[in-house]
């Protein structure tokens, strides 16, 4: 028996998917970018130099979505960022704890075994999570919460 939730992305889904693709790539862009930016000529540390550049990635992502992907949804006021910021640290928290189990819990070292684990089976989880989180938290449509239908 087919659901609608597993039956084919109607077309203002297939567009919410798209825009939030393209202002999670813009993301993506900056944080790498402004962390690489941020190391290098400007001398920072590791871990303050990260914490920069995902607050600066978080903001374009939210500006993109706010401006783009979501445009018809009325928001106003701080709660909708901090919101967006918070599905944000738990995307990234679910990357750290795929890395973590990879490399402390299954022992797998390398840095292939860390890249796969961090950057593309965390990052591919940590994207379900803020898709799902940023349309049921940050961007509700009126009266739903996290359905399917555009």
């Amino acid at each position: 028996m087919t659901t609608r939730a597993w039956s084919r992305p109607t077309a203002p889904c297939r567009r919410e998917l798209l825009g939030f693709a393209a202002a999670g790539l813009l993301a993506y862009a900056v944080d790498l970018a402004l962390f690489t930016c941020l190391r290098g000529p400007a001398g920072l540390g590791p871990l303050t130099a990260k914490a920069l550049s995902f607050v600066a990635a978080c903001s374009v992502a939210y500006a993109g979505n706010a401006l783009g992907t979501y445009r018809d949804r009325r928001i106003s006021g701080l709660r909708p960022y901090a919101a967006f910021f918070l599905v944000n640290l738990a995307g990234a928290a679910v990357q750290l704890l795929c890395l973590a189990v990879s490399h402390y819990g299954l022992g797998l070292t390398s840095q292939r075994a860390d890249t796969v684990s961090g950057a593309v089976v965390g990052m591919a989880l940590a994207t379900v999570l803020r898709f799902w989180g940023t349309r049921t938290w940050v961007f509700r449509a009126e009266g739903r919460v996290g359905s399917w239908t555009g």
